[in-house]
C-alpha cells in the first residue's frame, strides 16, 4: 500500500470515528479492548498498514459498508457530512413568513425549553441538530446551511464558516 492511499484511508478511517463522536479513547473502550487507540491512531496517520481483514472489522464496528472507507470510492455519503456549527438569529426567523420555516421555528422551540436558553436573539445550533434537521428537510447539511442563509438566519461568522467548510470540503 502506497504510502499516500494509506494516508487517505487513514483520513477516511478519522472522519468516520469523528462523525461518531469517538474519541481515540473511545473507541478503545466502546469496543472493550478489542481496538486498541494506539492502533486505531496509526492507521488513521497511515503509519500502519491494516489488512484487508481487519478493516473490514472495523467498518464493522463502526457500522459502514467497508467501500465506505476506501479511497477512490464514493465519498463519504452526505447524511454523514459534517455539517458546520449555526448560529441561528431568533429574531429573523419570527418574522419569516416561509412555509418550510416552521419546521426550523418549531425545532429551535424545542431546544430552547431543553436547554433553558430564552435569550430570545439567537440560538446556536450543534452538529447533531443540524444533522437531524437535514434528516427532516431531506437535504444534505450544507445544502440546508445555505437555505437557512438564504433566508437570513445566520449570522456572518457562519456563512463564511460554511464557505470555508465547502472550500475544503469538511
Amino acid at each position: 500500500m502506497s504510502h499516500e492511499y494509506a494516508k487517505e484511508l487513514g483520513a477516511r478511517l478519522r472522519a468516520i470515528r469523528q462523525q461518531q463522536g469517538l474519541s481515540l479513547h473511545g473507541v478503545e473502550k466502546k469496543s472493550q479492548g478489542r481496538w486498541k487507540a494506539v492502533v486505531v491512531g496509526s492507521y488513521e496517520r497511515g503509519d500502519r498498514a491494516v489488512t484487508v481483514q481487519r478493516l473490514s472489522e472495523l467498518a464493522e464496528f463502526y457500522g459502514i459498508p467497508m467501500h465506505e472507507l476506501l479511497p477512490g470510492s464514493v465519498p463519504i455519503s452526505a447524511a454523514t457530512e459534517q455539517p458546520p456549527p449555526l448560529v441561528l438569529n431568533l429574531e429573523r426567523l419570527a418574522e419569516l413568513e416561509i412555509e418550510d420555516s416552521s419546521l426550523l421555528a418549531r425545532y429551535a422551540a424545542t431546544i430552547q425549553a431543553q436547554r433553558g436558553d430564552y435569550n430570545g436573539r439567537v440560538l446556536t445550533l450543534r452538529q447533531d441538530d443540524l444533522r437531524t434537521l437535514a434528516v427532516l428537510y431531506d437535504e444534505a447539511p450544507s445544502v440546508l446551511t445555505q437555505r437557512f442563509v438564504g433566508w437570513g438566519v445566520l449570522n456572518a461568522e457562519a456563512v463564511e464558516h460554511t464557505e470555508h467548510e465547502v472550500e475544503t470540503g469538511r
